[in-house]
């Protein structure tokens, strides 16, 4: 078989054999395959695209390059929930600690962040003491004694993602459904779930810019995993402003925290009782929506969702004091507090430019070696349909150093208003299966 063949044959539109697929994620892996060939063949794949079948192949290629975590030794459903990522995202904080209060299984493997704010293993870095790190047999153990553990990614999964992803980034070849559903698939799938939830994000502040486009990613997710024997479904949520109020990695663990105790903001608490609902009917613990959402705002009423975070907290060795007392965590120096200078409704929140403001106070990495400061950040005042007064407080800022006056019109530049009252939209904008 020569490669330049299959390349020629995604030229012409043609579809690949399932034999031709392994073939090239074999030579990905083991290198034998030049880099401006595999180039060339993510190219054609970015113009041409793949059907059903060559999407779902190329998936579970890429998931048999490298280590597939066995989950078998826990008993019960285990379950996974994968976001697309967004500005002031900490779901996994709240929504892994209500299901698994639940009842629910849930052994999750995350990544660090890169960009605007850090990932799901920076905010829980940000408790003193919080190992991510566990062994393999310290993971399964956890899960099975208290049904939760969040931890990084463990042994060599999916090293042909790894690979094609870097050269994506540098071709201009990452804007396409079929390259981006198999990568992050393939990742799922490696993790061992019996059950998939995935939160695709669409808007200003997403990597999908328009709902259309968010639906389309979650189709061709949903039937990779269907096509490989996994329960997988998808909800459609708004990013088209920052998830909840914190945008910054202490200051969202204590909002996830605030969540799971019954007093968090209305919109992340709704993603996480929506999602919380699909994956509790995932798992067979709920019959439809309106028992799983009962068990839900159960355990957030009588503590237990809070004390599973604890838990979590406590066998990973964190600092379970900063949880339960959220003014230990990493304070930064300074508070700024914002004053409108406008008035009206607040038609737009720029969460793309909001991150990356937080971003420059060090919330987040602009390279992979950058630190992480974990105590600054943005905690908003003011949200998209409130209506505002001049010199209203719309956001305070959490910082080390002085913030400049540049820094300052970036963030005035994020809100946008209007005159006339702003509707709310929902946040979760479907459910698909």
């Amino acid at each position: 078989m020569r490669f330049v063949d299959i390349i020629e044959k995604k030229k012409e539109n043609q579809v690949l054999t399932d034999e031709e697929i392994q073939f090239f994620i074999d030579g990905v892996t083991n290198n034998t395959i030049p880099d401006y060939q595999i180039s060339a063949l993510l190219m054609a794949i970015v113009f041409n695209g793949m059907n059903e079948h060559e999407t779902a192949k190329l998936a579970q290629a890429m998931r048999d390059s490298g280590d597939v975590i066995d989950l078998s030794s826990i008993e019960g459903v285990k379950a996974d929930k994968h976001s697309t990522g967004g500005v002031g995202d900490k779901t996994s904080l709240a929504l892994t600690a209500m299901v698994a209060a639940c009842g629910l299984k849930v052994a999750k493997m995350s990544g660090r962040g890169l960009g605007h704010t850090g990932g799901t293993l920076d905010k829980l870095e940000s408790i003193e003491g919080m190992r991510i790190d566990l062994t393999d047999q310290e993971f399964k153990k956890q899960v099975n004694e208290i049904g939760l553990a969040i931890i990084g990614q463990t042994g060599d999964l999916v090293p042909a993602d790894k690979k094609l992803y870097a050269l994506r980034d540098v071709t201009a070849t990452v804007d396409s459904i079929p390259l981006i559903a198999s990568s992050i698939m393939s990742k799922k799938l490696a993790s061992g779930s019996d059950t998939i939830l995935l939160d695709v994000k669409y808007g200003e502040g997403a990597f999908m810019h328009r709902v259309e486009d968010a639906k389309r990613l979650a189709k061709a997710m949903i039937a990779i995993g269907k096509k490989l024997g996994k329960d997988t479904r998808a909800m459609i949520s708004d990013m088209n402003q920052p998830l909840g109020n914190t945008i910054g990695n202490a200051l969202e663990v204590r909002e996830a925290v605030e969540t799971v105790q019954g007093h968090g903001p209305e919109d992340f608490t709704e993603l996480c009782l929506k999602a919380g609902e699909i994956m509790l009917m995932q798992g067979k613990l709920a019959k439809d929506e309106k028992q799983a959402r009962s068990m839900l705002e159960e355990v957030i009423r009588n503590g237990k969702a809070f004390e599973k975070l604890c838990q979590m907290v406590s066998y990973q060795g964190g600092k379970v004091e900063q949880i339960k007392n959220t003014k230990l965590l990493p304070q930064a120096k300074y508070k700024t507090i914002m004053l409108s200078r406008e008035e009206g409704y607040i038609k737009e929140l720029k969460a793309l430019e909001l991150g990356i403001l937080a971003m420059e106070l060090g919330a987040g990495r602009a390279t992979v070696d950058d630190n992480i400061n974990y105590a600054v950040g943005l905690e908003l005042k003011a949200k998209k349909g409130m209506k505002i007064k001049k010199s209203d407080e719309i956001c305070i800022v959490y910082h080390d150093s002085p913030l400049t006056d540049q820094w300052k019109e970036k963030f005035y530049k994020a809100f946008i208003f209007s005159d006339k009252k702003v509707p709310k939209t929902p946040i979760v904008e479907d459910i698909l299966s």
